[in-house]
């Protein structure tokens, strides 16, 4: 069983970052706006989370700290996807190119300014988050193993996001106007909703997921940031095609990349995996094989929501 609840854990640290920001995605995707800068997004929001920790974590420290970095990644995200907003929205640029040049940015300038700050790249920040026990549930036989220790407060946080995006997505006016938007802009201007206003709502609701991603990758996986996040923003963008743009199933996807993830990088405490003659190579190309094989003969049945997105030009309104 301690196998069990290692693998467990270890598959909640992978698959909630990928969570969070596929469902940023699915928010750009569904008002009509094509969001592939979501590995750029995540940089910058896991820059300025962990700076903003590296500054602060003499003066506080633990869960506060990380709340509230978690926000600073949120907005932060938010503002740098305005950037790709403006581009596809107001100027209609070709999509996939506003998303590149995001991406090819954002670790140049999170280079830049780390290296003009503090002399180098890497910045550096105590994990103080850990939580060995979560009081009461963490108690619970089976379950208290599985989700309440060893974990991060993170984990929660991503959980709640899932579950108050699909109430969102499906259960609120804001969510009809949104999929209005991406389905028939036209048919929504008809009835008064500024399509506009909503896809730029829905590319910043992505850009403050894709950020607050940035950070949770980190944090677990991590102590300190080299402006990177290990390709996660590809990653789920993977788990957002094989979701097919739907909640539940961009849950279920994600947790299956989460498991993948897992036994790529522990593996050698797995005595089955560990036995076997395979090389760690192999190993580490099991995620993005698995992502290859699932895009490949999932590609016929998942089908993005039908958008006429950009071409739409009433900007007037």
């Amino acid at each position: 069983m301690g196998i069990l609840y290692f693998i467990v854990q270890q598959t909640m640290f992978f698959a909630i970052p990928l969570l969070i920001v596929a469902l940023g995605g699915m928010f750009s995707e569904r008002s009509g706006v094509v969001n592939i800068a979501l590995e750029g997004i995540m940089v910058m929001g896991g820059f300025f989370g962990i700076g903003f920790m590296h500054i602060f974590e003499g003066k506080m420290s633990g869960q506060p700290l990380l709340l509230l970095a978690l926000v600073i990644s949120g907005v932060s995200g938010a503002i740098f996807s305005l950037l790709h907003a403006f581009a596809s929205i107001n100027l209609k640029a070709d999509q996939t190119i506003s998303g590149t040049a995001l991406n090819m940015f954002a670790p140049a300038f999170v280079v830049f300014v780390a290296r003009m700050v503090q002399g180098v790249q890497q910045i550096q920040f105590k994990d103080t988050f850990h939580i060995n026990k979560v009081p009461v549930l963490g108690s619970i036989p089976v379950i208290g193993p599985l989700l309440f220790q060893n974990c991060y407060i993170t984990t929660y946080v991503g959980l709640g996001i899932a579950i108050l995006s699909g109430i969102v997505i499906s259960k609120t006016r804001f969510g009809l106007r949104l999929r209005a938007c991406g389905e028939h802009p036209q048919a929504a201007d008809s009835v008064g909703i500024n399509v506009y206003k909503i896809r730029y709502a829905g590319v910043m609701i992505s850009g403050a997921l894709a950020g607050i991603g940035g950070l949770v990758f980190i944090v677990p996986t991590s102590t300190n940031f080299n402006a990177t996040v290990a390709g996660y923003g590809f990653l789920a963008l993977a788990v957002l095609i094989f979701g097919q743009w739907r909640t539940n199933k961009i849950i279920a996807a994600a947790f299956f990349f989460g498991i993948m993830k897992t036994f790529a990088s522990a593996y050698s405490v797995v005595p089955v995996l560990r036995d076997l003659p395979i090389s760690n190579e192999i190993y580490k190309m099991i995620p993005y094989i698995a992502t290859l094989i699932i895009l490949a003969f999932s590609s016929k049945h998942s089908q993005a929501p039908k958008a006429e997105g950009i071409p739409y030009d009433k900007g007037s309104r």
